[in-house]
């Protein structure tokens, strides 16, 4: 099996390169923006020609959830656009594909962890630029496989894990959002739950959701991350009213994950141990 993995420069691309060390009968081709532009619809189809590749796994999107408020064009361009184009050549080449989505897609009102059925309501840009991509990938190609994530981090990359160890090696003191709750996902652990998907011995195509075990406000992550790291800096709660951020986040986004562990029997790690995991990688590395 062949598999043809956009957005090799980000944290999913970037462990799914890792994670792939593991699964020598998997052959693998990456592509970034400077070796496939999936926004040109003849380009993807001439290089889907070209490398006859059996999966796309797209791991490309645009992230940067304040900026999408300004750069709408370019969001959805990226989001849903291009999404759109990897579906149809999917299908037009009889390909399987994975996409990643977001909890974005929900508005975070809910009290109980999301479930892939119940309603989705966007609140800012991104939400909705990813919500548009998933809508236009199954129109384009029903049977396409999507998995909705959550509060992605990884050793490679800017995310939320590398950003509070600097300011905590920077600052004394940290406030942190406690109002907001979701659960953290190790990018190496949504890699590996792509290949065991596609290892399976049943391709099982639809919407699911993976996030690591377990729940957490941003500043219950906080405090584990200077507690495994051994930084010295106390944090302190606050309300999301009181942090100056200029596009709403839910403020609730557990993700459902039993249609997931089900479906293609997997094992979700605990999301305490899988930031433990990621900080040693981190820390060993350090220069």
């Amino acid at each position: 099996m062949k598999l043809l993995i956009t957005g090799a420069y980000g944290q999913l691309g970037n462990e799914m390169r890792v994670a792939l060390e593991r699964y020598p009968q998997l052959q693998s081709v990456f592509t970034d923006v400077d070796t496939l532009d999936i926004c040109d619809k003849t380009a993807l189809d001439v290089f889907v020609c070209e490398h006859n590749p059996d999966v796309l796994v797209n791991c490309a999107a645009y992230t940067a959830v304040d900026r999408a408020e300004d750069d709408v064009q370019l969001c959805y361009k990226i989001n849903c656009d291009a999404v759109r184009n990897l579906g149809e050549v999917a299908q037009a080449h009889k390909m399987k594909i994975v996409h990643i989505s977001t909890d974005y897609v929900f508005d975070g009102t809910n009290h109980v962890p999301y479930t892939e059925d119940m309603p989705v309501s966007p609140t800012n840009v991104y939400g909705k630029s990813k919500l548009a991509g998933e809508r236009e990938l199954r129109k384009a190609c029903p049977d396409a496989l999507i998995l909705r994530t959550s509060w992605l981090y990884s050793g490679f990359g800017n995310n939320f894990v590398k950003t509070m160890l600097r300011l905590g090696n920077e600052r004394d003191r940290l406030k942190v959002i406690f109002d907001q709750i979701g659960t953290p996902t190790y990018a190496a652990d949504l890699a590996d739950t792509i290949l065991q998907i596609l290892t399976a011995d049943t391709f099982v195509p639809g919407i699911y959701h993976f996030s690591n075990e377990g729940v957490c406000s941003w500043y219950d992550f906080t405090q584990i991350i200077f507690k495994l790291a051994d930084v010295k800096c106390e944090v302190t709660p606050i309300e999301s009213k009181d942090y100056a951020v200029r596009t709403p986040r839910p403020h609730y986004s557990v993700l459902n994950k039993g249609k997931l562990k089900k479906t293609y029997q997997i094992e979700i790690p605990y999301w305490i141990d899988a930031l433990e995991r990621c900080l040693k990688v981190l820390l060993d590395h350090k220069d």
